[in-house]
């Protein structure tokens, strides 16, 4: 990066970051705090969703993914839509009507001060590890790649966020995001654009979609029933969808958001737009790393992307084994280019045989190099065991700073961190609140006045910050980082959605019984995940159904609870 780089990186940062502080100054209501300004358009709810939910991990680890594996990630987001529009229709309209500030409170009000307790328990725990993955992801590689100190990244990006958060709270998140979402989309789209400008001449956009999918990666659905492959149409619309109804219905970063618009219209629509536009901006995002896959087909690519722990690798006793395959792979690549080119060029002829023949050639020298690299790898991690052998997540930054003009690099590293403080800035908002609301206020301190329950709440806001950044400072990941987080929000959230279901459709089940349910299926989804192998996408699904289940096994057990749900829960 030079000076150009550095000045886009640090005016875009610091401009949002401060017009957030300025465009909430003066802040003194709670409320305000917690929903913003109740007034919000349902454009900017859209966008804030949006952003909060597309952390820097999706624009920084889906490229890598789709140059990996193909499209084959799409699956994941197949029941979004369809959650989406549950939530519209089901759970919006009861939050509304409630008047809650937090998701949780709505289980208090339906069963009992346990329940809610539990529930706003498996929130904190799950999203303040999210949290502290979401400052670890970017910074790990940024660090990495611009040879920036990683304390120094994870405590920079953390420490802004956590500044104009404290300062304007939802306000401030809702202010900020639709510039942030407006900087990340101009980045992406222009890094797109280039990327295929940089293709040979030869080659452009069809002939790009013709090597990628005879290299198998344009192959975006899997109608397969094999529990143990991650993505398929089914683990992706079945357990996409029970990701996505606890992750937008029950999580309270997101329910934050749309609760902050003027009227149900506005919020309804908000979530709309995303289930529109969701679907196609992951296919965008791993499109580019599509083209990625295949402009490192014409230009050398390195043998390992994280060039740091390849160099740390080469400096040992295996240095020599590592070097050889460097050269072998490099010299695989150039026969798989030569094979690419000679196949490209027959795919018009009137021999289709023969293109065939060069097709089959082609996809013979590619798997020759992958194996290569692939040995390089298991060589690697041998030399230096903590080495994480996945470097999909620099796929996208090392083409970046190696064939981006200056300006353009600086905005591509301002749009990673811009969706770091955007997400981040939106959990912390959301830990912060439920923390005063669901445990402070409820249990600590009851009477106490407005001004004192903003004060607490920038407090916890500030605390779970610095919380994220410790987590961070001592994380270490071996999975990829976009998978990362799904596995640990699947973990938790299909129990968490469990107990909301019970809330809204079954009414004759009571607190007592959600409560040991949800516990026991807790613990049943983490003794799978530790035990079988399949999908982490099912755990949403089996959580939920265990937690729905025993609830009900638990109800009849105890006998016809004593008292009518809420007056105002009603989910007909």
């Amino acid at each position: 990066m030079n000076g150009i780089d550095w000045a886009v990186l640090l005016i875009t940062i610091l401009g949002i970051a401060g017009y957030g502080i300025w465009g909430t100054r003066g802040q003194r209501s709670l409320r305000t705090f917690l929903h913003g300004s109740g007034e919000t358009s349902w454009m900017v709810i859209g966008l804030s969703v949006m952003a909060t939910q597309a952390s820097a991990i999706t624009f920084l680890s889906t490229p890598g993914q789709g140059y990996e594996s193909g499209l084959g990630f799409v699956q994941n987001y197949f029941g979004a839509p369809f959650a989406l529009i549950i939530i519209s229709v089901v759970f919006l309209p009861i939050y509304r009507r409630l008047n809650v500030d937090t998701a949780y409170e709505f289980l208090g009000s339906r069963f009992d001060s346990k329940t809610r307790l539990l529930g706003a328990a498996l929130f904190l725990l799950q999203r303040g590890l999210g949290a502290g993955i979401t400052i670890y992801a970017p910074a790990i590689v940024l660090s990495t790649v611009m040879g920036w100190r990683l304390d120094l990244t994870i405590i920079g990006s953390g420490l802004v966020a956590i500044a104009y958060t404290v300062s304007g709270g939802s306000a401030a998140v809702n202010l900020t995001q639709k510039y942030q979402i407006g900087v990340i989309f101009i980045g992406m789209i222009t890094a797109f654009f280039v990327l295929v400008s940089k293709l040979p001449c030869d080659v452009g956009f069809s002939g790009a979609l013709t090597v990628a999918g005879g290299l198998n990666k344009l192959e975006g659905v899997d109608f397969s029933f094999d529990v143990g492959k991650r993505y398929t149409f089914w683990s992706g619309l079945l357990g996409g969808l029970f990701l996505a109804l606890s992750y937008f219905g029950t999580d309270q970063s997101q329910v934050q958001r749309y609760l902050s618009g003027g009227s149900l219209r506005e919020s309804r629509l908000g979530l709309m737009f995303n289930a529109v536009c969701k679907i196609p901006m992951q296919f965008f995002i791993l499109l580019l790393g599509v083209m990625l896959f295949v402009f490192y087909q014409f230009e050398p690519p390195p043998i390992f992307f994280n060039q740091t722990a390849w160099n740390s690798a080469v400096a040992t006793k295996s240095g020599g084994q590592l070097q050889s395959l460097a050269r072998q792979y490099e010299s695989e690549c150039a026969s798989t280019k030569t094979a690419i080119t000679r196949w490209l060029a027959l795919g018009h002829s009137s021999n289709p045989a023969e293109a065939d023949a060069a097709r089959t050639d082609a996809q013979a020298a590619y798997q020759q190099s992958q194996a290569t690299r692939a040995e390089a790898k298991r060589a690697l991690t041998a030399a230096t065991p903590r080495a994480s052998s996945n470097d999909a997540d620099y796929v996208f930054v090392t083409f970046i700073l190696h064939h981006l003009p200056h300006g353009l690099i600086g905005l591509l590293i301002t749009v990673f961190l811009a969706a770091t403080l955007s997400s981040k800035a939106a959990e912390l908002n959301a830990l912060g609140s439920t923390t005063t609301v669901d445990l402070y206020r409820h249990i600590v301190t009851r009477q106490a006045t407005d001004a004192h329950y903003l004060k607490a709440s920038r407090f916890f806001t500030a605390m779970w910050g610095l919380i994220a950044i410790c987590f961070a400072l001592f994380a270490n990941m071996a999975e990829n980082l976009i998978q990362a987080v799904n596995i640990v929000g699947s973990i938790f959230y299909g129990v968490v959605l469990g107990m909301f279901l019970v809330a809204f459709l079954m009414r004759w089940i009571g607190g007592t019984a959600v409560f040991y349910a949800a516990i026991v299926s807790q613990v049943a989804v983490l003794v799978l995940y530790f035990t079988i192998p399949i999908s982490y996408l099912w755990y949403n699904v089996i959580g939920c159904a265990i937690c729905v289940v025993l609830s009900a096994c638990v109800q009849i057990g105890l006998g016809p609870i004593d008292r009518e749900p809420t007056r105002g829960v009603n989910p007909t």
